[in-house]
């Protein structure tokens, strides 16, 4: 695919889990609703679709396999268990212009680099004791579980992009408006 100036920006977002890169990325999604040059991915996960967290669409593992296969997916990668997807039709919506926000993961980030040419990478991040709070309130999992989630040492995030690290500790708006003014930049071509 070839880039044109009309081609709008790839924004994937990373993070460890509980970092609360959901919340922030709705705070900007209410923040931007009706903002037609921009829009937020729904991925493909082989997870019920009432397991709580994002909306996403729901799959089983054969038939994300045959999509997978198939090249449904324009990046692919299995994290905990589960298998995630971004469909391939981001393709279009980037080169209509429209700039779109995808929940990623910071594993496959070599692949969001490969498969996106124009790509800006935000990490939310949080505190330690913050992460170790959230993950046992979402009750998903079993103490050992989270605290393996919690060990899991973070990849090195190395990809052709500008990285935004976004510290969310804090309030929910500190870190949602620090994120609206990065997309904010993003659709103005200030980044």
């Amino acid at each position: 695919m070839s880039v044109t100036a009309a081609a709008g920006t790839m924004v994937v977002v990373v993070g460890p889990s509980g970092a609360g890169k959901d919340s922030v990325m709705a705070y900007a999604a209410r923040h931007f609703s009706g903002e037609a040059r921009l829009g937020f991915v729904r991925r493909a996960i082989t997870r019920p679709a009432d397991a709580g967290g994002e909306a996403h669409q729901a799959i089983d593992a054969d038939s994300f396999r045959r999509l997978e296969a198939e090249g449904g997916f324009a990046v692919s990668w299995d994290a905990h268990g589960l298998s995630y997807g971004i469909p391939g039709e981001t393709h279009a919506r980037l080169a209509s212009g429209v700039t779109l926000v995808a929940n990623g993961s910071r594993s496959a980030l070599p692949a969001f680099a490969d498969a996106y040419p124009r790509l800006k990478v935000v990490l939310i991040t949080a505190r330690p004791d913050v992460l170790a709070a959230r993950l046992a309130a979402r009750g998903r999992e079993s103490a050992e579980a989270v605290a393996r989630r919690l060990e899991r040492a973070a990849p090195e995030i190395v990809v052709a992009a500008d990285t935004v690290v976004i510290d969310n500790s804090g309030p929910l708006a500190a870190a949602g408006e620090a994120f609206v003014s990065f997309i904010a930049s993003v659709l103005d071509g200030r980044d």
